[in-house]
């Protein structure tokens, strides 16, 4: 009788109960010492140095929405609220609170990255973020990050919103490259949206403006920039042409800067603005280097050789110096001398043919 009872299912059916108990157990002392767990302190976490945002004021949103956090009860706080709370500052993309064992609140924020600040035609300032949305400047912190000006018609509500117009997203594009390319991001410091919604690079180094026209193509487009900045730039200068327009795919034109007009501009006495601009011209040096280290690098993918067009207007004579430069290119074919086989063999030399012995020797 004993011999057909299934010992082994009885131990796992044992064991099973053991650890189930045991867990319930476990948990009804967590549960009996977290609603007799006070809350101890609050940390919170704000990676990064550049904050648009201060501990202080964090603290400020958890006092007005759960008091003060520090002695009460953690089953009588809430931390999802506190959450949304957070969240629902302006600067902020993305909130996490919770508690531990010790009574620790921990409350850990990720801040928006800002890429682009607008100053738009109604005089409305504002960043954009590495998401694409539109968030208010801070009076705490400035991002270090390209300006757009001019013709721009995107309006801000105060509030965290998707881009509305194209030529924003243009624009959003543009300084997101921008930002992830070293290079560009020392050079180009200011976009200028113009009349025709064409958008103008500033950069700052060199007195060109580089006509972009809008995002299409955008990487072909500043490829092609880089091929010019590495072949013409260090044999022509920084500052020989007005404009460089790269708005036309595989198509670079340059229009020249005009000469000096020979007028001598009266001395004047140093202003304190000088001293800035000196400390300007300094820091432009530095980031010139930082761009031929950066343009004397091969690239592993080299695109196809855009075609560069000058646009400079075409000086009186040109076209005769060019004429002149043919003919003198066929006049020697034109002054060849006839062989002695044409000359008759039975017909005697003339005077004024014959040839100079002095003339042969040189």
């Amino acid at each position: 009788m004993l011999k057909r009872v299934n010992w082994k299912l009885i131990g796992w059916t044992l064991l099973w109960v053991v650890c189930i108990g045991g867990t319930v157990t476990l948990m009804s002392f967590i549960g009996v010492k977290k609603r007799e767990l006070k809350c101890t302190s609050v940390d919170i976490l704000i990676p990064g140095a550049d904050n648009f945002i201060e501990r202080e004021e964090i603290d400020q949103i958890i006092r007005e929405g759960n008091g003060v956090l520090v002695g009460r009860l953690l089953q009588d706080i809430n931390l999802n609220q506190i959450e949304k709370n957070i969240q629902a500052n302006p600067y902020i993309a993305f909130a996490k609170v919770y508690a531990d064992m010790d009574g620790v609140v921990h409350i850990e924020i990720n801040q928006r990255q800002p890429v682009l600040r607008i100053i738009n035609a109604g005089g409305q300032d504002y960043y954009v973020d590495q998401d694409g949305l539109k968030m208010p400047v801070s009076a705490n912190f400035t991002a270090h990050v390209v300006v757009a000006t001019g013709n721009i018609r995107e309006h801000f509500a105060g509030r965290p919103d998707t881009l509305r117009t194209k030529l924003a997203r243009d624009l959003y594009q543009t300084a997101l490259y921008l930002k992830k390319d070293t290079l560009w991001d020392a050079q180009i410091e200011q976009l200028v949206v113009d009349e025709r919604n064409d958008i103008t690079m500033i950069p700052r180094v060199g007195n060109q403006r580089i006509i972009l026209g809008d995002a299409d193509s955008l990487e072909v487009k500043m490829e092609n920039l880089l091929i010019f900045y590495k072949n013409a730039m260090p044999k022509v200068g920084w500052d020989t042409y007005k404009s460089i327009n790269i708005k036309y795919t595989n198509q670079i034109v340059c229009e020249k800067n005009k000469g000096d007009s020979g007028i001598v501009k009266p001395v004047r006495s140093l202003t304190p603005a000088d001293s800035v601009r000196v400390s300007r011209q300094v820091i432009d040096q530095l980031v010139e280097k930082t761009i031929l280290d950066e343009v004397a690098k091969d690239t592993e993918k080299k695109p196809a050789q855009p075609v560069i067009a000058n646009a400079a207007p075409r000086e009186r004579g040109a076209g005769q110096t060019g004429a002149a430069t043919r003919n003198q290119q066929e006049k020697p074919a034109e002054r060849k001398t006839p062989s002695k086989q044409e000359v008759p063999a039975n017909k005697p030399a003339q005077a004024g043919n014959k040839p100079n012995n002095k003339q042969r020797k040189i």
